[in-house]
C-alpha cells in the first residue's frame, strides 16, 4: 500500500474530506465561538472512536476524548491551516490518548484497582486479548519515546491514526523519505519490545 505520489499537499480523496468540518475549524480558529461549539459537537464521535483505538477500556477512551476536545478548544488558534484540520486533530488525539494512558498507569500504581479489591473480578484492561495487545503497544511506545522520541510521532500517525505518508510529512514538517525511515525504525523497535513482553 505504498504511496507513490510525490506531491506535497495532503493526500485525501474529496469524499473523505468533510468540508463542513474544515470550514468550522477555520471559523473557530478565527475566533467564532459558535463555530467552535459546533465543531466540537461534530468531531466528538470520531475523536472517541480514535481514542478507543489506543485505549480499549471505554472509560479511559472517554477520558482521552474529553482531553482531546479540551485541547482542541484551547489550541484551535494554533491550527495554521497548512494541512487539513483532521490531520491536526489526529495529532491532538494521539497525544491525548497516550497522555491518558500514562496518567492511568500512574494512577494504577498509586491506588488499588477494582480487581485488587475484589479478587474474583477481572480488570478488562488486562484480561482482554485485544486490550492486552493495545496496552502492550502503549508500553512499547512509551519505551520508544524514552529511547528514540523522534520515531514515535510518525509511527503513531501512520499505524494508529492511519494517516498517509505525505500527510505525516506535512504535519511533522519533515521529508517524505525521513518519515518512511522513521516509521520503519520505529516498527523495528516496537516489534522487539513486543517480543520481549
Amino acid at each position: 500500500m505504498g504511496n507513490t505520489d510525490k506531491g506535497t499537499a495532503p493526500k485525501r480523496s474529496a469524499a473523505k474530506v468533510d468540508e463542513a468540518v474544515e470550514e468550522l475549524a477555520r471559523r473557530a480558529r478565527d475566533g467564532d465561538e459558535s463555530a467552535l461549539e459546533e465543531l466540537l459537537r461534530r468531531i466528538q464521535p470520531e475523536v472517541l472512536r480514535r481514542c478507543a483505538r489506543f485505549l480499549p477500556y471505554r472509560q479511559d477512551a472517554e477520558e482521552a476524548c474529553q482531553d482531546a476536545l479540551l485541547r482542541v478548544a484551547r489550541n484551535i488558534a494554533g491550527f495554521k491551516g497548512d494541512s487539513l484540520f483532521t490531520t491536526w486533530l489526529y495529532t491532538v488525539v494521539s497525544n491525548s490518548a497516550r497522555q491518558t494512558y500514562r496518567s492511568m498507569k500512574r494512577r494504577a500504581g498509586e491506588l488499588p484497582t477494582e480487581a485488587d479489591r475484589i479478587p474474583h473480578q477481572r480488570d478488562p484492561r488486562t484480561t482482554s486479548v485485544i486490550a492486552g495487545s493495545r496496552i502492550d503497544l502503549l508500553e512499547a511506545l512509551d519505551r520508544l519515546e524514552k529511547e528514540r522520541p523522534n520515531l514515535v510521532a510518525p509511527l503513531v500517525l501512520r499505524d494508529l491514526c492511519q494517516m498517509d505518508y505525505n500527510e505525516i510529512a506535512g504535519e511533522l514538517d519533515i521529508a517524505l523519505g525521513t518519515v518512511k525511515s522513521r516509521i520503519h525504525e520505529g516498527r523495528k523497535h516496537v516489534r522487539r519490545a513486543l517480543a520481549v513482553t
